[in-house]
């Protein structure tokens, strides 16, 4: 379940961290099943690691206080 970047900042700081953390799980779990040669969808690695880059990037923009605008 892939989040798009909209709906992570409808998501207050808590609710950031909490995807975060699914989401480290999520990766943790992808690897571990890769590594024991269980994995089906070797393109969900690679979605999973960009979902978790885009949560630290609005993070990180919250902290500077950075507002981006989303073009329609």
């Amino acid at each position: 379940m892939s989040a798009t970047t909209t709906e992570l900042r409808e998501l207050d700081g808590e609710g950031l961290v909490a995807k975060l953390r699914e989401a480290k799980e999520e990766l943790f779990n992808l690897r571990f099943q890769a590594a024991t040669g269980q994995l089906d969808n070797h393109g969900r690695l690679k979605l999973v690691k960009k979902d978790i880059a885009r949560i630290y990037t609005l993070m990180r923009e919250r902290e500077l206080g950075i507002e981006t605008v989303e073009s329609a």
